[in-house]
């Protein structure tokens, strides 16, 4: 599939694909860099190990939109935004030492259930992280 894209558009792939962290970003835009080189759907699947339909997918979504980045970016938040900023405020008075115990607490107030992964990520999209503590040394 031979696609027909710019020099700037080319010179901004390449960038994009330089300073990217996204694996799945640098995949997209080699399936783009490649089919304008006039390497094939079945060429570029066997170069980067994806199926070809993927590949055609890939090309045909930057061709029509101009798309790089996956859009599955999860599900939307069990808890509305009033309940979200009561537990932020919690959390913030209140020390737990196990996201289990936050996960019990959310279910004992509000009857919402998470598991601890989910609540994981809720937690450090809302800013929350944790430190073990270590033992200081005693200064006399």
């Amino acid at each position: 599939m031979k696609i027909f894209i710019t020099d700037k558009q080319k010179a901004e792939l390449e960038h994009l694909h330089d300073t990217s962290r996204d694996k799945r970003v640098c995949d997209r835009i080699k399936a783009v860099l490649l089919a304008f080189e006039g390497w094939s759907s079945a060429m570029i699947a066997q170069a980067l190990r994806l199926h070809e339909t993927t590949v055609n997918q890939h090309i045909n979504d930057y061709v029509n939109t101009r798309k790089l980045k996956p859009e599955n970016g999860g599900s939307a938040s069990r808890l509305c935004a009033e309940k979200t900023a009561l537990l932020i405020s919690y959390l913030s008075q209140h020390l737990f030492h196990h996201t289990h115990d936050i996960v019990a607490y959310v279910e004992h107030r509000w009857a919402i259930r998470f598991g601890i992964p989910g609540m994981n990520k809720w937690l450090h999209r809302h800013g929350f992280s944790y430190k073990n503590r270590r033992a200081s040394p005693i200064i006399q």
